[in-house]
């Protein structure tokens, strides 16, 4: 199946590793070239040169705190005058903070809100013109099954989350005309290095044992119907699928990459 990708410009945040560098990597291939962004300098660098080396598109790493003042402009100045253009942006940035709700801060608040929503809303209002100029984009928004049925311990990250369900809604409707399509993927339990950091600090030694088999342990205690943990390609494969041409009718919506575990469509 031809995506037609192929020579598009596409923006993905968090790309260094997990769901962000598994998008980058699937977008790559199909010809896209990419702008990573995250963080840490060095993982972010080496990530851009192991896609390129096996993608047909380039990818080029543009380290930083998208929470940052000018962060979300410098990423989009950097797509259009390296590659001329922008036609897709992965909202991708941003980890778990979840706790009981008397025990969070105002600043738990302020820094979940920062990068999940605030960033996000900046780097869509800044990607809006270069859009409009190629006659259309994707913009794909990743939150969490968190944000459509909160469980009890999982504040602020599963309001934020639904604050970018509810963004992505009314952005599909507002930017319909522009023929700009506005989707989400709520993720469930993916591997990724955030996983394996909380491990590591819960010691849970993953030296002594295989990490699968934590994973597994980890599937089965959260009752995952497929019973096992997420792939980050399956997710990067969906996403990139919603950049795609072939999904030119579907805007507003919100898919569940969760192995079957939400007990909501």
């Amino acid at each position: 199946m031809d995506l037609e990708l192929n020579g598009k410009v596409a923006i993905v945040t968090g790309g260094s590793e997990g769901i962000g560098r598994a998008a980058a990597e699937r977008l790559a291939a199909e010809g896209c070239n990419v702008i990573i962004a995250g963080r840490r300098a060095d993982v972010l660098a080496a990530a851009a040169s192991e896609i390129t080396a096996h993608g047909k598109g380039t990818v080029l790493p543009v380290a930083g705190d998208i929470g940052e003042e000018g962060a979300v402009q410098r990423l989009v100045d950097a797509a259009v005058s390296r590659f001329g253009r922008l036609d897709i942006l992965v909202n991708n940035a941003g980890t778990s903070l979840a706790k009981p709700f008397a025990s969070t801060t105002r600043a738990d608040w302020d820094t979940d809100f920062g990068v999940k929503v605030w960033a996000a809303m900046e780097l869509i209002q800044a990607a809006i013109p270069e859009m409009r100029k190629q006659g259309g984009g994707r913009i794909i928004n990743v939150t969490s099954i968190a944000g459509r049925t909160p469980a009890a311990n999982s504040l602020p990250t599963s309001v934020a989350r639904a604050a970018g369900i509810a963004l992505t809604k009314a952005l599909s409707k507002d930017l319909a005309a522009d023929n700009i399509l506005v989707n989400t993927v709520c993720i469930g339990f993916i591997k990724s290095g955030q996983h394996e950091r909380r491990y590591a600090r819960q010691g849970l030694s993953v030296g002594d044992r295989p990490l699968d088999d934590i994973y597994a342990e980890e599937a089965k205690r959260r009752g995952v119907p497929l019973g096992r943990v997420g792939e980050a390609r399956e997710a990067g494969d969906v996403i990139t699928f919603l950049a795609s041409a072939r999904a030119s009718y579907l805007t507003g919506i919100a898919i569940n990459i969760d192995g079957g575990t939400s007990p909501v469509l």
